[in-house]
C-alpha cells in the first residue's frame, strides 16, 4: 500500500511535469506530445484535466454530460481547463474547494469553473479577457512566471474555444469556456466482446 501510495504520487507529479512541458510548447507555436484518434467522453476530458494540476483534490466536478469531443481537439480542450482549473485553486483559500458544472446548448458545451478566492477587479478581469481573447498574443509582454491563461488563449484561438471571466456565484472568480458544436460528438461505442466459440 505505501509503495502504490508512492508510485501515485510519482505519478501525479510527471503528470503536472508533462502540463508544464506542453505549455511551453503551446507558448512557442508547438503541439503536444499528445495524441487521440477517438472522441474522449467528457468526464474523462475533466477527470484528465483534474489529473494535472496539483490541488486536484478540491475540485468537484458536477457533470451529467455524455458527449465526447474530437479527439484532434481533446488534448488541446483538457489542457485549457487543467490550467483554468489551477488558477481556480491558486487563487483560492486552501479550504475552500473549486467546483466545476458542465452544460450542453445549443452553441456546444459550456464549462464553468468556480472557485470561492478573491473576487477580480474589473481591471483584473479585463486584462484575463484580453489574454485568452482572439486576439494575437506577444509573448514579450507577459510578465511573472503564471503564464496559464497565456496558454488558454492560444489553446482557445487555435480550437474556436471562448472563454471570459465573471464574478463567481460562490464569491470568488467564474471562469467559463464554451467548447463549440463542432468539436462536440458522440463517443463510440465500443466493439461488443468476441463470442466463445463452440465447444
Amino acid at each position: 500500500e505505501e509503495v502504490l501510495g508512492d508510485l501515485l504520487r510519482i505519478d501525479h507529479s510527471v503528470a503536472q511535469t508533462g502540463r508544464i512541458a506542453d505549455s511551453i510548447a503551446v507558448l512557442t507555436g508547438g503541439r503536444s506530445g499528445r495524441r487521440w484518434t477517438k472522441p474522449i467522453v467528457m468526464e474523462s476530458i475533466l477527470r484528465g484535466a483534474m489529473a494535472r494540476i496539483s490541488a486536484y483534490q478540491r475540485v468537484r466536478l458536477h457533470n451529467t454530460s455524455t458527449v465526447a469531443v474530437a479527439g484532434y481537439a481533446a488534448e488541446g480542450v483538457m489542457h485549457a481547463l487543467a490550467e483554468l482549473m489551477d488558477n481556480a485553486t491558486s487563487f483560492s483559500p486552501p479550504s475552500e474547494e473549486v467546483h466545476v458544472y458542465v452544460e450542453e446548448v445549443q452553441a456546444g458545451v459550456v464549462v464553468t469553473i468556480e472557485d470561492g478566492g478573491l473576487v477580480m477587479s474589473p481591471a483584473a478581469l479585463r486584462r484575463a479577457e484580453r489574454t485568452v481573447s482572439a486576439e494575437r498574443l506577444d509573448l514579450t509582454t507577459l510578465s511573472g512566471t503564471r503564464l496559464g491563461l497565456a496558454v488558454v488563449g492560444v489553446l482557445a484561438r487555435r480550437y474556436g474555444l471562448t472563454v471570459s471571466f465573471r464574478p463567481s456565484s460562490r464569491g470568488g472568480t467564474g471562469a467559463i469556456v464554451i467548447i463549440p458544436r463542432q468539436l462536440i460528438t458522440q463517443p463510440r461505442p465500443e466493439p461488443p466482446p468476441p463470442l466463445p466459440e463452440p465447444p
